[in-house]
């Protein structure tokens, strides 16, 4: 595993543009970045990202059979008691997962540590899918890289793939979002063009905009009833909504699922920790508070609130140095503490890895890179490449 500078292609931010890549610049900062890469060998990705993350889910899906059967896990989690059998029956039921992220720290010394992972509505799905594939063929045609170049990286295939098994063709899925947030927004566009590919009838509707009928089922500023509706829209905020209770009384498909509450949790970290001590791929957690919790804050370890999103309210101790995330008040629920992994470094840049995941297979990587070893919400992305 290495980074290596790369040229910029001249034409990038227009190519960029053509393709509905909006936010590849974020109040004024560059979030696309390709004057590097992050490099790895074939073997350090089957073995120590790909192979991991099927594991790794495996046993997230084991952790939500046992909490959807279990009050003391839902309330350890923090999950609304107007919720758990909303959850519990969204799982019993087989409701299916479209996709989901796991973040890693690995450099290539040793194996992948799993940090979070983002199970519900994680974001850089359309850069990871087409803008970073893209710029490996743009790279391989100009000759800058050899023919032999690859990625792990077959997204938007599996998405494609994924749609068609979850949906008859010709349905009519709504794809919502908070329309004025422009990466949001593009990301959710993305979703509508892929759902299109799998012989889908996307239509979009702001999260503001999804109403109620007297029935008690979700429609849409036409009227017309949601029947499913993918969200990006995190379930952490939506089970403290008002409209939360309709969900049980609706007919309407969630994609994410609500058992996906349980994995896009950070509390569930302890829970994995508990169940798996030891893995190679996970690291020593526990609930902020406990005496296992108290025993961590000495050695080198990370504070994250139950519910934190790119870095916010996060605090991290390196062992001699302690860094902030954000402030942006979350933690009300409560915190985890994570022993501390050393993310890939190259310089004054850290780079955390993506490991993506659709229904139950892994599908491709991507890489955020930030000057902080907390990886905050203007953390750049830089696309990777294969080679021996």
């Amino acid at each position: 595993m290495q980074r290596r500078n790369m040229d910029e292609r001249p034409d990038w931010q227009a190519i960029a543009e053509a393709n509905g890549f909006v936010f590849h610049h974020v109040d004024g900062e560059i979030y696309w970045d390709e004057r590097a890469c992050w490099q790895f060998t074939l073997k350090e990705v089957e073995e120590e990202i790909e192979d991991p993350t099927t594991e790794l889910y495996a046993m997230c899906l084991s952790l939500v059979d046992d909490a959807c059967a279990s009050q003391e896990l839902m309330e350890k989690l923090a999950i609304p008691r107007s919720m758990w059998d909303i959850i519990a029956n969204s799982w019993r039921s087989g409701e299916a997962s479209l996709y989901g992220r796991f973040d890693f720290a690995y450099d290539g010394s040793g194996p992948a540590k799993l940090l979070e992972f983002n199970a519900d509505t994680p974001t850089s799905v359309y850069e990871t899918a087409f803008f970073q594939w893209r710029w490996l063929e743009d790279k391989i045609a100009a000759g800058e890289l050899p023919a032999e170049s690859d990625q792990f990286n077959r997204l938007h295939e599996a998405l494609v793939e994924r749609f068609g098994q979850m949906f008859t063709a010709g349905s009519l899925v709504h794809f919502s979002a908070v329309a004025e947030h422009i990466e949001d927004r593009a990301t959710v566009a993305y979703f509508e063009d892929v759902a299109g590919q799998a012989g889908l009838e996307p239509r979009f509707i702001g999260i503001d905009n999804v109403g109620i009928d007297e029935s008690g089922q979700f429609i849409d500023p036409e009227g017309y009833q949601i029947g499913a509706i993918f969200k990006l829209y995190p379930w952490e905020d939506m089970m403290r909504e008002e409209f939360a209770e309709q969900v049980a009384k609706s007919n309407t498909t969630f994609v994410e699922p609500a058992w996906k509450a349980i994995l896009s949790n950070k509390a569930m970290l302890p829970l994995l920790w508990d169940r798996h001590k030891g893995h190679r791929n996970l690291l020593p957690a526990a609930v902020a508070g406990t005496e296992a919790a108290k025993a961590m804050l000495n050695d080198a370890h990370v504070t994250k609130p139950f519910f934190s999103r790119e870095g916010a309210d996060i605090e991290l101790f390196d062992g001699s140095q302690h860094h902030k995330g954000p402030e942006q008040g979350y933690g009300e629920e409560g915190a985890i503490i994570q022993a501390y992994a050393p993310i890939a470094r190259h310089g004054e840049n850290h780079a955390v890895i993506g490991s993506w995941v659709v229904g139950d297979d892994p599908a491709g990587m991507s890489i955020r890179e930030d000057a902080s070893p907390i990886t905050r919400d203007l953390a750049r992305f830089l696309p990777h490449i294969i080679l021996g």
